[in-house]
């Protein structure tokens, strides 16, 4: 069974996200869901790559910043 450590809710246009930090027994995770026009994807980010993810997001922002 999860825990959720904390979670955030966002409406962006058509879309609602949810963003949450769990707990299991197998360890800690980033968990982010997507619903919109009745559809839901959802990915899980192991705590152990949540830098790496972090700093993905964060260079392909900043590339995509460069370019405008």
């Amino acid at each position: 069974m999860d825990h959720i450590i904390e979670a955030k809710q966002l409406h962006i246009e058509r879309k609602h996200f949810r963003v949450e930090f769990r707990e299991n027994d197998r360890g800690k995770f980033l968990r982010i869901t997507e619903e919109a026009h009745g559809r839901r994807n959802t990915i899980i980010v192991p705590s152990t790559g949540l830098e790496e993810f972090n700093a993905a997001i964060e260079e392909v922002l900043a590339a995509e910043r460069a370019s405008v």
